[in-house]
């Protein structure tokens, strides 16, 4: 397994994204978190929620495959602690974890930063959001690709840092991988500036992980408004 990261501040003064993996024997852990700029400690409640998922990994790496819904409890309750500290009473985080020893995969996510999973160089699955216009999209009411500009983007109904309302998705069993198998983890930041059939094309062209985020990147960097957002993504390749 090969990873390749890529994160910015974007047009922003700070970022308040963070990712990273951890590699264990026979097992690891990739972590996209981002905070969400509208509240006061967006940039700690990412750090926290990326820092607690992967000292539980690496305290419980042989079965983690079974123990990722309770590795985004104990980073929510670890967020929701610090919510007492002067300044983050408000601080809320999305959260991307995908974790695999290779032969198979599993990921969790709450929010709106996504997992995609390729198979033969197409998107065979990707995340649904927790948002409004994600909700929308659903009922029929706008089109998939209308939810990245929507007016309504920003409002999440599902976040990391509430006790009252936490409430992740993680698939529900692991999928068996098959060799040419990709993964990208992106924040907002990141895929609303770069749609999916663009993923697939640049895909096509890239020799590893690090190409294939730099060429979504000079993308993105095209598209993106002054004051955008921060971007982060991983990428993995099987």
């Amino acid at each position: 397994m090969t990873t390749a990261i890529l994160t910015h501040a974007g047009g922003r003064d700070e970022n308040q994204d963070a990712a990273d993996f951890v590699e264990l024997p026979g097992m690891s852990c990739w972590v996209l978190a981002d905070g969400l700029g509208g509240h006061g400690g967006g940039g700690v409640a990412s750090r926290v929620t990326m820092e607690t998922i992967h000292d539980a990994f690496r305290h419980d790496a042989a079965r983690s495959l079974e123990s990722l819904g309770g590795y985004l409890e104990r980073a929510n309750a670890a967020v929701c602690d610090r919510q007492s500290q002067p300044g983050l009473k408000e601080m809320r985080t999305t959260a991307v974890v995908l974790l695999s020893d290779g032969k198979q995969a599993r990921w969790a996510h709450i929010g709106d930063s996504r997992l995609y999973h390729l198979r033969g160089g197409r998107i065979c699955f990707q995340t649904e959001d927790h948002s409004v216009p994600q909700a929308m999209s659903n009922a029929g009411e706008i089109t998939p690709d209308q939810i990245r500009f929507h007016e309504d983007r920003n409002r999440l109904l599902r976040t990391l840092g509430s006790r009252e309302s936490f409430r992740p998705a993680v698939n529900p069993a692991p999928v068996v991988l098959e060799a040419g198998d990709a993964f990208l983890l992106a924040s907002d930041g990141f895929w609303e500036y770069v749609h999916e059939t663009e993923m697939e094309v640049e895909f096509a062209k890239s020799a590893d992980p690090a190409e294939w985020l730099a060429r979504m990147e000079r993308r993105l960097r095209q598209r993106a408004t002054s004051g955008h957002d921060n971007y982060t993504a991983i990428a993995v390749w099987i």
